[in-house]
């Protein structure tokens, strides 16, 4: 039994996230697969590495289909998931025809530059194709305090981060804090 944290991180910011959001999972005493997909070029055929030269390694549709729950994580693109998640996402359709993923827990998180980037709009788009998976998707609950005090991320539909114009913001106590109770909600979530 395991949640897969699928994620793509550009700068590092949502990789953070995805390490976080792990913790809160393993608190529960969960295990968290950590994966990420590979980058994809708008202008020529490029090719990848089967295995990144370091960080974690590139889901397999295997990690998805035989996974207890998931997490899944993208930087903001223009208010949209990034292209390279999207792309992953769209080769599933196999494990949609065959219901690997129905009734299997789910949550989202982002990572953008600005306050008003587009998290949740980014949050949104990651739900579609988990909802027509049939998964139940999950958010955080206005009774964890912090959603309520937070200056910088969090939203109701899933953990997120401000980053930065440049990607110089770490994330902050408050975005750790809600990163580990979406994951331990994720995991408490499966264990029921």
């Amino acid at each position: 039994m395991y949640i897969l944290v699928l994620y793509y991180s550009r700068y590092g910011a949502t990789k953070a996230m995805a390490e976080h959001i792990a913790r809160g999972i393993e608190k529960v005493g969960i295990e968290a697969r950590i994966r990420t997909v590979p980058a994809i070029s708008p202008v020529t055929e490029q090719v990848e590495d089967s295995i990144p030269n370091q960080g974690h390694l590139y889901v397999a549709k295997e990690d998805l289909q035989n996974c207890t729950g998931l997490a899944l994580g993208s930087p903001t693109r223009f208010g949209n998931m990034a292209a390279p998640l999207k792309y992953f996402l769209d080769t599933t359709s196999d494990l949609w025809l065959q219901g690997s993923l129905i009734n299997k827990p789910a949550a989202v998180f982002t990572s953008t530059a600005s306050m008003h980037g587009g998290q949740e709009t980014t949050l949104l788009s990651m739900m579609l194709p988990l909802l027509h998976h049939g998964m139940m998707v999950m958010g955080i609950p206005y009774s964890e305090p912090v959603l309520t005090s937070t200056t910088s991320g969090g939203t109701p539909y899933g953990a997120s981060h401000v980053a930065g114009a440049q990607g110089e913001k770490p994330l902050t106590e408050d975005e750790k804090r809600l990163c580990h109770v979406l994951g331990e909600r994720l995991a408490r979530a499966v264990k029921k």
